[in-house]
């Protein structure tokens, strides 16, 4: 029985016992059984199989499923050798929902699409062997660091690798506009172009001249930046893989451009359906001023952001609204209206409730904090990337007159559980920073100059984090407890040393940095001052056992660092992000992201399946009491913990916030009218953000009392 007519299965009845309570308990033996029945009744029969791992590659390469290239960098005699050693580390699946995804998901299979011709430890071995290209014994290594499942790539690298039909390492971008309408062409090709290659696309608006604003040389007046979304969510839509994905992109606007509101509303269910966005995401860039103007119940003006590139000689997005707002409300050559900020920050808690957006961008944040000589101006579909980018110059011919920089995302994830048993947290780290280091070099997005010259001059990698809160409960730890926010504050400066010590040798060895390098804080030392003064290290007993053998750089290490990064530079501009994990933390065995776990028994609906399960990783008697549900959580003790990481982060973390729609009792002290979700807990929440230090909120998702999510659904395309 092939996988197109297997039929009368046992292993989806027997995981959907999972949630069957049996005397008052969760049978979670169901999901071994399930988990068994998964591969004798549907792996082991519909594998392909062969007489030697060579015998394998052979067949992969003749027939046209792997590219021979990378393959034959290697001799045949280390090639025995490499397989020899994943099969002696007899890797195993410890739920049936993680073999599950990587077997419908990632595994190779026949064109007919009847057989698997991969097991995990097979896509472990192509990954590792591409992203080596010809490093022996860096693929040793990183076969190591994979089939412990200490590292993780994203999703495009992990499936796409060494295939020969395969597509992009990478998926996700960010695009700006300027304001004119070569650029917004240009743009609407771009997003054709990286949709079509399986891109989510970020892409920033705040340039545009606003509705209503004047056209030199014509009558009539611009139609604002409603339009243009439309556009882009239509562009999206026609450019879907042939129909085997939904395009995706999100819209970032400033919240003192003009057309703010009417940028909100177009999201809203009861849009008018000329001007309403149903796919499209939207995001808000919201500097340090909207923050003050909210706290002092005052008017706020919009400035046109035709009038203010008039005046300053550079598009909007790149004057400081914080620093120039009072010479902007007082400048009479600048167009400008007036609202009341809380208005405006009464919508976008209102729309947070009813779809999950906007996304915050928190700006002023991320460029103080940032150590690159640039400015951040947008983010990107999960609000994890936080870089900087140059405007380009367009002609009429839509040639590039002055060719700018914008971004493609390089990504990974450790799993924070599995990386803290290593034998070296910080070899394993650096190995991490070679194989997405390869993915940063091998990418050539030429279809869009701007993020082919952005990724080759800054060589940017973002190195996060997944499965927080199950080392948490393993380890008995409640989530956003003092010891657990010590923990993550530790956990996250290790990676931010270790990719920078790895970045170096890089530099080193290659005799050269990312460009621009001479103008950032890395080169003067300055961005190692805190750590010089103040190197963190392990407080509580509890923090001390958990880090026991692990080593924490001292001062002089970091001063050590430093000056060794004076000396020879970095490779990378960026190393650090925290995206969000999707089907790739199930493969994993671990929660997702560094955010709490939603429901002790996760309920996923599979297309043409119906509903799977997924119990919390290690979830036990010894561990349920520290498994409590997000929805559950006070959202403060989720920023917190994100505050503790953010701090060693170079760029941003997808921070989701978790709410019900009747708030638990007690849960946050300001409940005292109404249990009922308002739009003034949101308010509050955003400001603990902000003042907490957090760069970017994704979504804000709502759990309802017929039990369904608002703002729950996930871009695939970006997601590890």
């Amino acid at each position: 029985m092939s996988l197109k007519t297997i039929k009368d299965v046992s292993y989806f009845k027997l995981n959907n016992e999972i949630n069957r309570p049996v005397n008052g308990q969760i049978p979670l033996n169901k999901d071994q059984e399930a988990l068994e029945a998964f591969f004798k009744e549907n792996v082991e029969p519909n594998t392909k199989t062969f007489d030697s791992a060579m015998d394998k590659l052979n067949y992969l390469i003749d027939n046209e499923f792997l590219d021979e290239t990378f393959i034959r960098k290697y001799t045949p005699e280390f090639l025995e050798r490499f397989y020899d050693f994943l099969d002696e580390q007899n890797f195993r699946f410890h739920s049936f929902m993680a073999a599950y995804k990587f077997y419908s998901q990632y595994a190779l299979r026949t064109n007919d699409g009847s057989q698997y011709l991969e097991g995990y430890e097979d896509r472990v071995a192509i990954n590792a062997l591409y992203f080596a290209d010809g490093d022996e014994q860096l693929a040793l290594d990183l076969a190591d660091e994979m089939i412990h499942r200490r590292y993780q790539p994203a999703t495009p690298s992990f499936l796409n690798a060494g295939r020969k039909r395969g597509g992009e390492l990478v998926s996700c971008f960010l695009v700006q506009l300027t304001d004119d309408m070569n650029a917004i062409g240009r743009g609407i090709n771009s997003a054709l172009q990286l949709s079509r290659i399986g891109g989510g696309v970020g892409i920033t608006l705040s340039n545009l001249r606003e509705a209503g604003a004047p056209i030199k040389g014509y009558e009539g007046a611009a139609s604002g930046v409603v339009p243009v979304m439309k556009l882009f969510e239509d562009s999206f839509s026609y450019s879907n893989q042939l129909g085997q994905r939904q395009g995706a992109g999100v819209v970032y606007l400033n919240v003192f451009h003009p057309d703010i509101i009417s940028f909100l509303s177009a999201k809203k269910e009861n849009a008018d359906e000329k001007v309403r966005v149903k796919t499209l995401s939207l995001g808000a860039i919201v500097p340090d001023k909207f923050y003050e103007l909210t706290r002092k119940n005052e008017d706020m003006y919009l400035f046109s952001p035709y009038s203010v590139e008039k005046e300053y000689g550079v598009p909007f997005s790149y004057v400081d609204i914080t620093e120039e707002y009072d010479r902007l409300v007082h400048n009479p050559n600048i167009r400008k209206t007036k609202i009341r900020a809380r208005e405006l920050e009464d919508e976008i808690s209102k729309l947070q409730q009813e779809s999950g957006y906007p996304y915050i961008i928190n700006i002023d944040t991320a460029n103080r904090a940032n150590p690159i000589d640039g400015k951040i101006i947008m983010s990107n579909l999960c609000s994890e990337i936080l870089q900087v980018q140059k405007p380009s110059v367009i002609n009429g011919k839509q040639d590039y007159e002055v060719l700018g920089t914008d971004i493609s995302c390089n990504l990974g994830s450790t799993n924070i559980g599995n990386l803290m048993d290593s034998p070296d947290f910080g070899k394993s780290v650096q190995t991490m920073t070679r194989a997405l280091t390869f993915v940063t070099d091998s990418s050539d997005i030429d279809v869009v100059p701007t993020i082919q010259n952005g990724n080759k001059l800054n060589h940017t990698i973002g190195l996060g984090a997944m499965g927080l809160h199950s080392y948490f409960a393993k380890n008995h730890m409640e989530y956003g407890s003092p010891e657990s926010i010590e923990f993550t504050d530790l956990y996250f400066m290790l990676l931010n040393y270790w990719t920078l010590v790895e970045s170096n040798n890089i530099a080193k060895e290659r005799g050269t940095t990312f460009h621009n390098f001479e103008n950032s804080d890395y080169a003067d030392g300055s961005y190692f001052a805190s750590y010089i003064a103040d190197a963190p290290q392990p407080k509580s007993d509890k923090v001390q056992s958990l880090f026991e053998g692990i080593f924490i750089p001292s001062a002089e290490d970091w001063q050590a660092l430093s000056d060794e990064v004076q000396k020879y530079g970095l490779y990378h501009q960026n190393r650090l992000a925290v995206a969000p994990t999707g089907s790739i933390s199930y493969i994993n065995d671990t929660s997702a992201s560094i955010h709490p776990i939603t429901r002790l028994i996760e309920e996923r609906q599979e297309k043409k399946i119906g509903k799977i399960y997924y119990p919390a990783a290690h979830l036990d008697n010894d561990t349920i009491a520290y498994y409590t549900s997000a929805y559950d959580t006070d959202m403060r003790k989720v920023i917190d913990i994100y505050a503790a990481a953010q701090k060693h982060v170079d760029q941003g973390m997808s921070l989701t916030l978790f709410l019900r729609s009747e708030i638990p009792e007690g849960l946050y002290e300001w409940k005292t009218d109404t249990n009922k979700q308002t739009t003034r807990d949101l308010n509050i929440l955003r400001n603990y953000a902000f003042h907490k230090g957090i760069k970017s909120i994704y979504y804000v998702r709502t759990f309802t009392e017929d039990e369904e999510e608002i703002g729950s659904n996930q871009c695939e395309s970006c997601v590890i």
